[in-house]
């Protein structure tokens, strides 16, 4: 999440990318950064049927990365995004192993389900249901990566998606931005470094955007 309102961000472009276009952002009342939405009283609207609650725009950031691979992230199910998983899966086992990784947050509770449509449709998938304990410190695209990766290690049936052409990228690839991440988990190497790399820009950001925020 960028953390900022979509004024914001086109106050921050306007002015990082030298657009000068004529613009007017009309300030909020009543609204502050550090609230959520169940906090004003306001109704969520899904804006796509896979969003059905805000409960899974907080973890989509990082298990939209799942429909670049064989697994699937819980399409034709009630908790679409909030449930990862696949036929080849034992729910318990990934479950412990991800909740040994003690990232902040979250829990993963080991859970099972048949998709009506979409991936596995009508297969009996095993898998983890992630429940965000603590917005403030979950953090949704490591968590979704890591997720990726302990699957990776754990079952030799995964793999990601293929594109259909060798001059086509993967799709996973096309989600996160990079390659990167896909060889790095493909050669069994760990994320560190990267995640690193991530908090550093991270925090070169939050600094730049610092002028351009309103609340």
């Amino acid at each position: 999440r960028y953390g900022l309102t979509i004024g914001e961000l086109a106050s921050y472009f306007n002015t990082i990318f030298k657009i000068k276009a004529p613009l007017t952002v009309v300030p909020l009342t009543g609204w502050h950064r550090h609230t959520y939405e169940i906090e004003h009283d306001i109704v969520w609207v899904p804006p796509s049927p896979n969003m059905p609650k805000v409960e899974t725009a907080f973890v989509y950031p990082g298990t939209c990365f799942v429909e670049g691979t064989n697994l699937s992230e819980g399409r034709g199910t009630t908790l679409p995004f909030e449930v990862v998983g696949a036929p080849f899966i034992d729910g318990d086992s990934l479950a412990r192993a991800l909740n040994r990784l003690n990232l902040p947050g979250v829990h993963f509770r080991p859970t099972t389900f048949t998709p009506t449509f979409s991936k596995y449709e009508g297969k009996h998938c095993q898998g983890v249901q992630l429940h965000v304990l603590d917005r403030v410190t979950f953090r949704s695209v490591k968590t979704g990566l890591l997720l990726i990766k302990t699957v990776a290690e754990l079952y030799e049936q995964f793999e990601f998606l293929k594109p259909p052409t060798e001059e086509r990228q993967y799709f996973f690839d096309l989600l996160v931005g990079t390659d990167q991440i896909r060889k790095l988990i493909e050669a069994r190497q760990p994320l560190d470094k990267v995640f690193f790399q991530w908090e550093m820009q991270r925090t070169e950001f939050r600094t730049q955007s610092k002028p351009f925020r309103l609340y």
